[in-house]
């Protein structure tokens, strides 16, 4: 019975390992039922303590449509979503807020914000999206990046991305990711720059470029998850059909893959953007206040796992 009331919660099992207490939450553009829920929602489980951040008229009206009590709660009055993220990348940078949730906002907005060099934000790490999905035909976390920010990563951007991914698996628990490169094919084809791309990342991590994970690529994505197809094909790695991540050629094959789990696989989905100063949960419009909620999780978990003890 336990086990089955833990399959019906969305990540539930990182809810009950991330730390506490709240995390001080720049919530942007919070006009609608759906993310204003989903920020109460990762207030109740003590994630965050969230600032909602947006016109105060449109959040109430939200509210009020939710029947959600924001009466308690820190509010910024700003006139337009523009000056909402702009609002939340300030606090950010000045100290003031640890995370930063997208509400009823574009991507592309939110992230031209966060990204502004004059914002405060940024790192030497390039800023990546990674997708961490729950799947009933899967017995662990598999994560994907990136499909959602860097739309033809080069090389370089593919090193940050890989290790944005193996610092998020190992703030989740995952002491060795392993972490298949994922191309159409297991060999190093010259007319193919994904397969040159992952053989690089390969030896950048042998050369201690990528650290905390094992590497392997090109893998196609049977490889990288299936222990029968790696037997059929004889392939011998530490990381074929047991990966933890999924490091994928470009947005289109992340954003894809993610969705097709989510709507076909039955996955629950969660994200978050990291190589900025604070976490950035970049959720969907789709997405349930759960599945925002685990992002919040995401989130909180990296903190405590970036700010531990040396």
């Amino acid at each position: 019975m336990a086990e089955e009331e833990t399959a019906r919660k969305p990540f539930a099992r990182l809810l009950d390992r991330v730390g506490r207490p709240a995390h001080r939450c720049a919530v942007v553009h919070p006009v609608d039922a759906l993310s204003l829920s989903g920020a109460l929602e990762a207030q109740r489980l003590g994630l965050i303590d969230p600032i909602l951040i947006g016109n105060r008229n449109k959040i109430m009206a939200a509210a009020e449509v939710a029947a959600l009590d924001v009466s308690g709660l820190e509010l910024v009055d700003v006139p337009h979503s523009h000056a909402a993220a702009d609002e939340a990348v300030r606090l950010a940078a000045e100290g003031n807020a640890s995370i930063i949730m997208k509400g009823h906002i574009a991507t592309g907005e939110l992230m031209a914000a966060c990204v502004r060099r004059e914002g405060g934000l940024r790192t030497q790490r390039r800023m990546s999206h990674v997708f961490v999905m729950e799947t009933p035909a899967w017995s662990k976390w598999i994560l994907i990046s990136d499909g959602a920010i860097n739309i033809a990563p080069d090389l370089p951007t593919k090193r940050w991305i890989t290790q944005n991914a193996i610092d998020l698996a190992i703030a989740l628990g995952i002491d060795t990711p392993l972490t298949a490169i994922l191309s159409a094919t297991e060999l190093v084809d010259p007319a193919i720059l994904s397969t040159i791309d992952a053989a690089a990342l390969c030896k950048m991590a042998d050369r201690g470029q990528i650290r905390g994970g094992i590497l392997d690529g090109p893998l196609a994505f049977d490889l990288a998850m299936s222990p029968e197809a790696v037997l059929a094909k004889g392939l011998y790695s530490p990381v074929a059909g047991a990966a933890d991540i999924l490091i994928v050629p470009g947005i289109e094959a992340g954003n894809m893959l993610a969705k097709q789990l989510d709507y076909l696989a039955g996955a629950e989905a969660a994200g978050i953007v990291l190589g900025a100063k604070v976490p950035i949960v970049l959720t969907s419009r789709a997405d349930s206040p759960a599945e925002r909620a685990a992002s919040a999780a995401l989130a909180a978990a990296y903190l405590v796992w970036q700010n531990r003890p040396e």
